[in-house]
């Protein structure tokens, strides 16, 4: 399938910019897509495989107060990348939404995470922690107003989330998935 952008115009700039592309299709015919682009992402779900647990946050998602009545979800830390390698970032935004220190980083794959709307690519990684990994509180970058809460999780607790449809960010599903099919034993009883 060919298409070509004719025009694109950006009708907000700000933290994201919002732009209306006008696109050629294949067919000739041309029409206008919204486009939301931040730049690219990381997704990481670091997890402590002695205890068996796994390090979740937190935080008010306006998008899902407004279309669910919930203000927060459950989520693998996760931030813009600001440049630089995207593994670096994934260790930056753990660090600050849950205040553990990352070593070893398991990449999982870079995909977009909402191909029909936006240009962001979320780059996912697993990550394995201990006790002595944890520097800090978390909570999120100062200056940023994240109010992040950071949630260890059970991974039986956490399977039965994923198994009953009750992860609704889909990073965190993906990263949770891949986890027990890349890790089975960690979730044998």
């Amino acid at each position: 399938m060919t298409a070509e952008i004719l025009k694109l115009r950006t009708v907000h700039e700000g933290w994201n910019r919002f732009s209306l592309a006008t696109v050629r299709l294949a067919d000739g015919a041309e029409v206008e897509r919204a486009v939301e682009d931040h730049g690219d992402s990381v997704g990481v779900l670091p997890y402590d495989p002695v205890r068996r647990v796994a390090a979740l946050v937190r935080e008010l998602r306006v998008p899902v107060l407004l279309a669910s009545g919930a203000p927060s979800q459950l989520e693998a830390p996760a931030g813009l990348i600001d440049g630089g390698d995207p593994a670096d970032n994934a260790r930056r935004e753990v660090l600050e939404e849950t205040g553990i220190r990352l070593h070893a980083l398991e990449p999982v794959g870079a995909a977009y995470s909402c191909a029909g709307v936006s240009t962001e690519r979320i780059h996912l990684f697993l990550a394995p922690y201990g006790a002595g990994d944890r520097e800090g509180p978390g909570g999120g970058a100062e200056g940023e107003h994240e109010n992040i809460r950071v949630v260890e999780m059970t991974f039986a607790d956490l399977a039965a989330l994923a198994d009953t449809g009750g992860l609704t960010d889909l990073k965190t599903l993906t990263l949770v998935l891949a986890l027990r099919a890349r890790h089975p034993d960690l979730f044998a009883a």
